[in-house]
C-alpha cells in the first residue's frame, strides 16, 4: 500500500512563508501525478498545485504567484513553498498522489497538516 507522509505546515502571520514537503513510500508503483489541496472549514477540498513526473504544474488562481509546488522524482517528494501568505490560505492541506500499480491506477491522500495565517 503506498502511504504519503507529509511533514511542514504550522501557524505564521500573514505575509509570511511555509513549506510543505510529502513523501512517498510502499511498494512498486508507478507515480504520475503528486501534489497538493486543501480543505478549510465548511468548504470543499479544492486543488491547490500538483506536478506531474515531467514537470507540468498547475495550480489554483487564488495561489498562482505564491505558490511553488515543485517534485524530487528520485525521492518521489512533493514539495510546496507558499510565500505571501493570507489568512484565507488557512486550511487542512493534503498531500496527493496518482500512482499506477500494475494495471491498476489510483488516487492516494495524506492524512493532512495543518496550515494557519494569523492576520
Amino acid at each position: 500500500q503506498l502511504q504519503l507522509e507529509e511533514s511542514g505546515g504550522g501557524l505564521v502571520q500573514a505575509g509570511g512563508s511555509l513549506s510543505l514537503s510529502c513523501a512517498a513510500s510502499g511498494g512498486d508503483f508507478n507515480i504520475n501525478r503528486m501534489g497538493w489541496y486543501r480543505q478549510a472549514p465548511g468548504k470543499v477540498r479544492e486543488l491547490v498545485a500538483v506536478i506531474t513526473n515531467d514537470g507540468t504544474t498547475n495550480s489554483a488562481d487564488s495561489v498562482k504567484g505564491r505558490f511553488t509546488v515543485s517534485r524530487d522524482n528520485a525521492k518521489n517528494t512533493v514539495y510546496l513553498q507558499m510565500n505571501s501568505l493570507k489568512p484565507e490560505d488557512t486550511a487542512v492541506y493534503y498531500c496527493y498522489c496518482r500512482a499506477r500499480r500494475r494495471i491498476l491506477t489510483s488516487a492516494y491522500w495524506g492524512q493532512g497538516t495543518q496550515v494557519t495565517v494569523s492576520s
